[in-house]
């Protein structure tokens, strides 16, 4: 896998031009596109199909979280629509998991989402979870391993609590903020792409970053050239 093939930019967006505009901007720059509810909301499978039929491979991240019959129906809708990685929430539990990776068979890879990177302990705390995300998210990927998931969802400081609890599994990371690129925002737990792979990381999710820079092309490029770095020492 290249530096490159490690990147899923979010294309969090409900304008569908600008979407098909930046998978055209990013083709051959990144390893794929994440599409999440705001752009699938706003513009339903047609755009899955149109970003695929680009040749790109989609993450298609809706969190899926409802009864395991419920689940297991929207699974196999995603599977039909040949994306290559569909997430659902462990915080639905173990039988729901079960569900969601039978109705995609082999494809798509189903991904449990752990803690959202926009939480902290406290607020964790606040929602009546046990412990801090550092314990949280290897219990709830060790339920995703049980049920038979693919891999993880989690944020940069949990990589190698994931990677114990799911050791075969794919560790997709979130909350990626290039050096000196932080800013405010909604995401509590970050680090940057050189941090994240060198905790362990798989595949890398990068939006604001990418997508909100003047030249998207150029960080796209900066980003993989550091991750390119991290492979070389």
């Amino acid at each position: 896998m290249t530096a490159r093939d490690r990147i899923f930019v979010a294309l969090d967006t409900a304008d569908r031009d600008e979407a098909i505009g930046l998978a055209r901007t990013l083709a051959g720059r990144v390893g794929g596109f994440k599409i999440g509810l705001t752009a699938f909301v706003s513009c339903g499978p047609p755009l899955v199909r149109e970003i695929r039929g680009m040749g790109h491979e989609v993450f298609l991240d809706l969190k899926l979280h409802d009864i395991p019959n419920t689940v297991e129906g929207a699974a196999a809708a995603a599977a039909a629509l040949d994306v290559q990685f569909l997430t659902v929430h462990a915080l639905g539990g173990g039988p729901m998991i079960a569900r969601a990776v039978s109705a995609c068979g082999v494809a798509p890879v189903v991904l449990a989402v752990t803690i959202l990177t926009s939480h902290d302990d406290a607020s964790l705390l606040a929602l009546g979870i046990d412990g801090p995300a550092s314990a949280a998210v290897p219990r709830l990927a060790a339920i995703a391993r049980e049920a038979g998931a693919g891999g993880v969802v989690c944020s940069p400081l949990e990589i190698a609590a994931a990677r114990a609890a799911h050791p075969r599994g794919v560790i997709v990371v979130p909350g990626i903020r290039p050096e000196g690129k932080r800013r405010p925002d909604d995401q509590a737990r970050v680090a940057t792409p050189s941090e994240a792979l060198a905790a362990g990381a798989d595949r890398l999710v990068i939006g604001r970053p990418i997508t909100g820079a003047p030249d998207p092309a150029a960080a796209a490029d900066a980003i993989a050239e550091e991750i390119a770095d991290v492979a070389r020492r």
